[in-house]
C-alpha cells in the first residue's frame, strides 16, 4: 500500500502531529509513506523515521499559483498512491489529494472540503477528546480505524544525530561560544505574530537577573535564535543586556535548529516552533504564554514550565492584540526568572 500524508503547515503543529505519524507507521510497517510537506516542516521530519520519503510543497518557488499546484498535483498522480491522510486542515490539502485522483481521501470535514474527501470525519467537538492538540490528529486515525484509543506521550522526541550535533557544535563556536560555560537559548519570535511575543525589554531584564543572581550564571551565553525577520527583536534584547549575547537570528534554517538547541542548556521563548523543537530535543523549557492557551499547546515534554499572566481576554488566539498587550505585559521578569531557576 502507498499512504501519502498531508502534513501541517507550522513548525509546532508538525512537532504535535508527530505522534499521529508515527501511529501510521505502527499500523501500516510494511506500506510506502511519503510526506508532502512544506520546505521547513519537510526538513524537521528529515531522519525522523516516520516516512520513506519527503515531498517538499514550496509555494514560493516551483509550486507558486495555479500552475504550479497544478504541476504537484500531476507529480503525485504520478505516485499513484493508494490514501492520503489530511493532517492539515485546509482546502487546498483535499483538493491537492483530488486532482491526484488518489481514491481513498481522509481528513476532517471542515473548511468547505468535504466533498472533495471520500472519508469526511467529523470535526471533535469540545470535550469530546482532551484538549491537547497532539490528541486532534491522533483522533482523526481513531475515527478512521487505524488505531482504537489515543496514546498520551509525555515526551515528543526529535532525534539529532551526531554528527548533526558535531555540526552544530562548531557552528556555535565559531559564533563566539566555547561550550565551557551554560549555553541559555532564547526565542523572543512567534511567527503566528507579534500578540505571542514577550517583550523584548522583559526578556533582557529577565536574562540579567538571571546572570546576576548567581556566579554560574553570569558565566553563561545567551544564544539568540530567530528568523531573518526577527533580527530587529533580537537586537532590541542584545542592547539591553549587560553582558554580550550572542546572535544566530537569520544566520540558521529550521534543518539546523534542532542540532543547534540540543547543544544548549536551557531554553526561554514565546510560544512558537522554536520551543516546541526546543522541547523535543530534551531542554528545559521556560514558554511565556499570553494569547494562546496551554492546555493546547503546550509542548510535549515533561521538563517545562509555563509562565502566564490571564487577563479577561485570554486567550483570545489572535495574531495582533488590538488593545494594550495586557496578557504579556502583565507577565513579569521576576516570575520568568523564578521559572528559569526552578527548571
Amino acid at each position: 500500500m502507498k499512504i501519502l500524508i498531508r502534513a501541517t503547515n507550522w513548525v509546532g503543529d508538525a512537532i504535535l502531529a508527530t505522534p499521529a505519524l508515527r501511529a501510521v507507521r505502527a499500523k501500516f510497517p510494511d506500506a510506502e509513506i511519503s510526506i508532502v510537506a512544506r520546505p521547513y516542516v519537510a526538513d524537521i521530519y528529515r531522519g525522523q523515521g516516520v516516512a520513506d520519503s519527503l515531498i517538499t510543497y514550496d509555494v514560493a518557488g516551483a509550486h507558486a499559483g495555479w500552475r504550479g499546484r497544478e504541476g504537484l498535483a500531476a507529480e503525485l498522480r504520478g505516485g499513484n498512491y493508494d490514501v492520503a491522510l489530511l493532517l492539515q486542515n485546509a482546502f487546498d490539502a483535499a483538493w491537492l489529494a483530488w486532482r491526484a485522483k488518489i481514491p481513498r481521501r481522509i481528513g476532517y470535514a471542515r473548511d468547505g472540503r468535504s466533498a472533495l474527501l471520500t472519508d469526511a470525519v467529523r470535526v471533535p467537538r469540545a470535550g469530546e477528546i482532551p484538549a491537547h492538540e497532539k490528541f486532534y490528529y491522533l483522533e482523526l486515525l481513531r475515527r478512521v480505524g487505524w488505531i482504537e484509543e489515543l496514546p498520551d506521550e509525555k515526551f515528543i522526541q526529535l532525534k539529532v544525530s551526531a554528527e548533526q550535533q558535531a555540526a552544530a557544535e562548531q557552528k556555535l563556536q565559531a559564533a563566539g561560544s566555547g561550550g565551557r560555560t551554560p549555553r541559555i537559548a532564547v526565542g523572543a519570535g512567534a511567527s503566528y505574530g507579534s500578540a505571542k511575543c514577550w517583550p523584548p525589554e522583559r526578556f533582557a531584564e529577565a536574562l540579567n537577573q538571571l546572570q546576576d543572581a548567581s556566579r554560574e550564571n553570569s558565566e553563561s551565553d545567551v544564544i539568540l535564535f530567530g528568523t531573518t525577520g526577527e533580527t530587529a527583536v533580537t537586537e532590541a534584547i542584545a542592547a539591553k543586556l549587560r553582558r554580550a549575547a550572542i546572535s544566530l537570528a537569520g544566520q540558521t534554517t529550521i534543518a539546523e535548529l534542532p542540532a543547534l538547541l540540543s547543544r544548549c542548556q536551557i531554553f526561554l521563548g514565546n510560544d512558537s516552533g522554536a520551543m516546541h523543537v526546543a522541547a523535543a530535543v530534551g531542554l528545559p523549557v521556560v514558554a511565556v504564554f499570553g494569547p494562546t492557551d496551554p492546555f493546547g499547546t503546550a509542548p510535549v515534554t515533561p521538563r517545562c514550565a509555563i509562565v502566564q499572566e490571564k487577563p479577561y481576554c485570554s486567550p483570545c488566539f489572535l495574531r495582533r492584540c488590538p488593545t494594550d498587550h495586557r496578557c504579556m505585559t502583565a507577565v513579569s521578569a521576576g516570575a520568568v526568572v523564578r521559572a528559569l531557576e526552578a527548571v
